[in-house]
This record gives C-alpha cells, structure tokens and sequence, in this order.
C-alpha cells in the first residue's frame, strides 16, 4: 500500500500539492472561527449538582446575578479606609454608573471591610452565553480606564477583579503566550534541523509546510467543534501549535534519515523516496495510529473539556501524518538532492560511534542496563503518589502580574478568601409552598457553623418565596483544595442534612463546580487510561504480529509515566512550592507519554526485528538497532520535547506544567525508555517477544514485509 501511494505522489507531485492548495483554501473559507472557552461549569454534565444549582438559579433568580467585575479600593498606604475615603469610592461608584458604560447594568459601592483596610465597589454585567461573547471584556477595559481617572490626585489606590476581568487578563494572557510559544517553537526547529542537516532548505521544510497545513488542521478542529458542540478550553490552541510542529517534525526527519541513507546506496532521488516512503510509512502510520487512538480515547470523558480536546488533537495528527505521507515526498522529489544544500555531508556515511557504543553496552549487559534505566523511571515515579490537584483554569492560565490576579489577592486584606466567588447553596420547597422564616434562620444558622465557611448573607428569596438563596464565603481562596474539599464534605454534608422537612438543597458556585470536576476527572482515570492501553495494545500487536511484545511495552510506557509525573511534583510542588498541578494533567501526561513513547517504542522495536532477520541473536540485534535507529529517535526526541518545551515561555501556570511535563516525558520516553529499557528487556526475553509469529526470523520469502515494516536508520 505504501509502495504504491509512494509512487503516486513521487511520479504526480504537482497533482499532489495541488490538491493541498484546493484543501487548504476550501477547508480556510468554509470553515467557521475556532473560539475557546473558560467557562469550567461548561465542561460537566448536567447530572452534576453544581449544574443543578445554576440552572435553578436561573429559574428562580433570572435578574439577580453575582458581580461580574469587582473593583477593589485600598490606601496608597496600606492604611484603615477614613470617612472621607469611604465617601470617595461611593462617589467613583456613582460616576462609573454614570458613565452607561456598555454591557454593564449596575454599579453599587459595598461597605468597608470589617478592618477597614478594603472597600469594594460591584459591578453587574449581561450575561455571556457565547465565547465569541466579548461585550464583559469589552466593558472592563472601559472602567479601568474610568477608574484610573477618577483615582487620580487621591490617596486611593484601585484594580478591577471577578470573573470578567479574569476573562479579559486570561485572553491578553493567551494571545501573548500563543506569539511566544510559535516563535519559540519555529525558532528552536530551524535551529536543531540546522544542526541536524547543515541545509537551510530542509530546516525551512517543516516550518513552511507546517503552517500551511496548520490552517488545515484548525479549520477542520472549527468545524467538528461546531457540528458536535465541543468546548474548547483556551491552552488548546496552544497545544495545537507544538503538536503541528513537533509531530510534523518528528515525522519529516523519520522520512529524511531514511531518504538520505537511501541517496547514499546510489539510489536516484525519485527512487530514493519511493523507498523511503515504503520504509517509512507503516511505522509512522502506526506510530501516529497510537497517538490518534490515545487521543480519541477521551471522548469517552465525563467532561466536555477532554471529549472537546481528544478530537482536535487527533485530527492535528491525521492531517500531519497526511502531510508526511504526501505533501513532504512531493516537494522533496521535485527539489531532489537540493534538500541538502548546500551542505555535502548527504553524501558521506558517519561512523556512529557514540550510539555504536552505547549499543554494544546493551548487547553485552542487556540486564544491568534494563535494570539502570528501569530503576531510574521507578524512583521519580515513587513522587507521583505526591499529586495533589488544582482546579482553577481562569487563574492558572493568566499571569500573576494581571491586575484581576494582584487585586483578587489585596481583596483577601479584607474579605474571606472566598469573598470573590462565594458558594451559592440553594433551599427549595418541593411542593411549592413558601419557606417559613423560622427554617430560614435556623438553616442560616448551620450554614454559618460549617468548619471552612467565613460568613453566609442572609437569604435571598425568589418571586413566590418557594427558594431562598445563601450566599456562603468561605475560609479559603475558591480555587483551593481545602475550599474544595469544604465544599465536597461539610458544607454540602449539612445543607442536605439541615434541609427542613418537604425541602432540598443545592450546592453550586464555582467551587461546588470544581469539586465535580474532582469527582468527573477521577471516574475519567478509570475509564480512559485503560481503553486508551488496550487499544494501542492492539496496534502493537498488528504491527508487530507479537502477543508478547505489546505487554512489556505497554508496561515501560505506563513506567515513563509515573517518572513522568513524578518529576512534575518534584519540580513544581516541592521545588516551586506550587500548591498542586492542572487538574487535566495526569489526563493529557498519559496520552503524550503513552502515544508518543509508543511512537519511540515502535521505531526502536521495527528496528530491532529487522537486524533480527537479517540473522542476529537478539543481544547484536538489540545493539545493531540503538546503533542504526538510536541517532533517528534522539534526533526526534530533542525536537519534540524542545517544541513542548517552549510552552513553559508562556508565563502562566497551566502551560508551563504541560509544557514541562510533556516534554520532560518525551526525554524519558526517547532516552531511557526507547533507547535503553526497550531494547533490553527484547534483548533479554529473546525470540519469544515476537511469539507467536516469530516473526524476527530471517525468511528468504519475507523480503517484502522487511521492506514495509523497516524504520529509517540514524545514518
């Protein structure tokens, strides 16, 4: 199959890049604009209790809404607010509702904190039913400047938080950290490639093609998100910009090494990418097979954040597997040996010598070093039973120098920690019938006595009196894992048990959201990491033709997982002293880590079975393939993490724990797992890793399925 589509495209190449150009430009025009959203209540399902909660809201109090914005007023000082201060931040309220800024529906000055210290002024704004929705980011740009103003030549200092200046510090915040990591990303290809090839031609291959099919692969995720209303969280796009590039680039150089091993057998250049692409092609399909399956793997997610990014990161793989298959072969066939120039080194075998000796190592030691790189992996992955989680999306993808994220922090000067998203617990009357004062109180009264909870409102009523809402701020900062744990455990705890009899109650806020998320990420891991495993198993053993191969290497990848994982906790909450990880990371850690260091596995194992049948025992065939391949998978695995890397240059939390832990994982899944650990434990189960097939033997009639199954060679 391969053979033939090689000669199509090598034999057609102007048809081929022809028929990208009409892709790109139909796929460019139809499709609509990919947009995200931070909205964590989005991504659960509405079973959830905190779903509940705000749909009752919505019913009961249509028109009372909690402050979008926040502005909160200090001294320059750091003193007690005097009488004349408080009367100042009334009059800012009034002409900031005098102002009519659009989207905002009332501006109301609140009382000094209980210290003195803070006042804050609340501001209320339309509702955002879309992420498109810009008219709350819109509103706080306007009013910071308002603020500004009217702070001028006082003794008052003053920033706008809550929800919607989040929004707008988040997307400030994405747009900036997007620029970086493609430059980053760009910049660090060309200059490895450089280094690699010596040709500015073949550095130059995966970044022009790449952002040419990248608009492809954006379109096409647009449209699949619209059709099957997919939500998006914001750090995919970023995502989506090194998974393009770093896989697209994995994948050229896999075809690259292979079509200059191929020059140098004197091969013409046609026939050197008929070749190439005959090798190549079912190790790279296989290998993004696994990433593909990995990825669609979450849609069977309970939450709409990962059954949204399972899809748009697989359709970013297809579409560069695609590529790689057609659109790279096409255009190097026309430039034939001109790939290279102007570097003359194509042309000259190098002599390997390091991986020539690392190799021998493991032929002659193959349980000394399955046990080194072994023990490595078990000890960093002893850290990872340290995972402590956090939930907050909004803030971890927003920098700390945001004004929303400075003042939400002096907003604790003053209030609870809870004071800027206060849990909302709702009590219902089941038959209708108006709630007695007397519940009220007495309920009011259990509420405020929950360990955690800093103060509770008194209730608000709806229409016909039939649902009371209590407003509860709590002890700890929203976001945190003993906020949320206050809300999982006492707190709802006793609204339920506190229900007067014909009532029931509802605990909701964002808050009561993250707990259900908890609760959602964690039935998540017990159904999406082992389809994830059994169906990549399934590949391995396809391509492998092996029921025993796939076992141990599924079992190395679930190793480099927890080293994985276990470096991120060192690194970031003992290290940084951070208080916890991205709540998805674990998730997305597990299916870069399983995918991809199947990626590695497979090209070292293809590689491996090869030198088997050309008639080695399984220790010179161990060694001969971390010699021949060894340069292909470091070569890769540098670029790949390097590309993942660069999203720690974004300045927010979320992207520099994923792109740490990505791309920490990929080292470990090329350099002590695909180079190392894999080829030993072959090495050391000898022909039996490929039973029942054995098919490592060398067989005369077997030449063609060689052909297909080679990888490309480190030479």
């Amino acid at each position: 199959m391969f053979a033939r589509l090689a000669r199509v495209v090598v034999h057609h190449p102007w048809r081929v890049i022809g028929v990208w150009l009409i892709a790109a430009i139909a796929v460019i025009a139809l499709a609509p604009k990919l947009t995200a959203t931070t909205d964590e209540a989005s991504f659960l399902p509405s079973h959830y209790e905190s779903i509940q909660a705000m749909n009752l809201q919505e019913q009961a109090f249509p028109h009372a809404e909690s402050p979008a914005a926040i502005v909160v007023v200090e001294r320059s000082d750091g003193a007690r607010l005097t009488p004349a201060d408080t009367a100042k931040v009334g009059a800012i309220a009034e002409s900031l509702d005098a102002a009519h800024v659009p989207a905002v529906t009332a501006v109301q000055a609140g009382p000094p904190s209980p210290n003195g210290l803070i006042q804050t002024i609340g501001i209320q704004m339309v509702k955002v039913d879309s992420p498109t929705d810009k008219s709350q980011q819109d509103a706080v740009k306007t009013l910071r400047t308002d603020l500004q103003d009217q702070l001028r030549g006082t003794d008052l200092k003053a920033g706008i938080t809550g929800s919607a200046a989040q929004a707008l510090d988040q997307s400030s915040s994405g747009n900036k950290a997007e620029a970086i990591i493609a430059i980053a990303t760009i910049v660090l290809i060309l200059g490895l490639l450089l280094i690699i090839f010596r040709s500015p031609v073949i550095a130059l291959l995966p970044v022009i093609v790449i952002g040419a099919i990248s608009q492809i692969a954006t379109g096409l995720i647009a449209t699949v998100s619209k059709l099957f209303d997919l939500k998006i969280d914001s750090s995919v796009t970023s995502m989506l910009i090194v998974v393009l590039f770093g896989v697209g680039t994995d994948y050229i150089l896999f075809l690259m090494f292979r079509y200059r091993e191929r020059l140098r057998d004197g091969d013409d250049p046609k026939t050197a990418m008929i070749a190439s692409v005959t090798r190549v092609g079912e190790a790279i399909t296989s290998a993004a097979g696994a990433v593909i399956i990995a990825f669609l793997a979450l849609t069977l997610s309970t939450l709409g954040l990962f059954r949204a990014l399972g899809p748009a990161l697989a359709i970013a793989v297809a579409v560069t597997l695609l590529a790689g298959l057609t659109l790279i072969p096409a255009v190097v066939s026309l430039l034939g040996t001109k790939v290279f120039w102007p570097s003359k080194s194509w042309r000259r075998e190098p002599t390997g010598a390091r991986f020539a000796a690392l190799g021998s190592i493991l032929g002659k030691h193959p349980g000394r070093v399955a046990i080194a790189s072994g023990g490595v992996m078990a000890v960093l992955a002893i850290a990872a039973f340290g995972f402590q989680p956090t939930f907050d999306l909004s803030a971890g993808s927003t920098a700390s120098s945001a004004e929303s994220t400075v003042y939400a922090k002096e907003l604790l000067k003053g209030l609870p920690a809870g004071a800027t998203e206060p849990t909302q617990v709702f009590l219902r009357s089941d038959d209708g019938a108006p709630l007695s004062e007397g519940d009220l109180v007495r309920y009011h009264d259990t509420l405020a006595g929950v360990s955690g909870v800093g103060q509770v409102t008194p209730p608000l009523l709806s229409e016909h009196r039939d649902v009371a809402e209590f407003r509860v701020s709590l002890s700890d900062s929203p976001e945190s894992n003993a906020a949320i744990d206050t809300v999982s455990g006492p707190l709802r705890t006793a609204a339920h048990d506190a229900a007067p009899s014909g009532t029931s109650a509802l605990v909701g806020g964002i808050t009561a959201v993250y707990a259900d998320i908890q609760s959602a990420v964690n039935h998540d891991y017990t159904v999406v990491f082992p389809v994830a495993a059994v169906l990549i198993m399934i590949i391995l053993a396809v391509m492998l033709r092996s029921l025993v191969a796939p076992w141990y290497l599924m079992a190395s990848v679930g190793l480099g997982f927890g080293a994985t994982l276990g470096a991120t906790v060192l690194v970031f909450q003992h290290i940084r002293g951070e208080p916890g990880l991205i709540f998805m990371l674990p998730v997305i850690m597990y299916l870069f880590v399983v995918a991809l260091g199947t990626d590695y596995n497979i090209l070292m194992i293809a590689r491996l079975r090869e030198e088997a049948r050309e008639g080695r025992n399984p220790r010179d065939a161990a060694a001969m393939a971390v010699r021949h391949a060894g340069p292909t998978v470091a070569a890769a695995g540098v670029i790949l993490a390097g590309t993942f890397a660069s999203m720690m240059l974004a300045g927010n939390t979320t992207l520099s724990q994923m792109g740490f832990a990505i791309s920490i994982g990929i080292v470990i899944a090329a350099f002590v797992m695909a180079l190392f650990f894999t080829p030993a434990i072959t090495a050391l189960i000898g022909h039996a890793a490929w039973w029942p097939g054995h098919r490592d033997r060398s067989d005369p009639d077997d030449a063609p399925e060689q052909e297909r199954t080679a990888v490309p060679t480190g030479s």
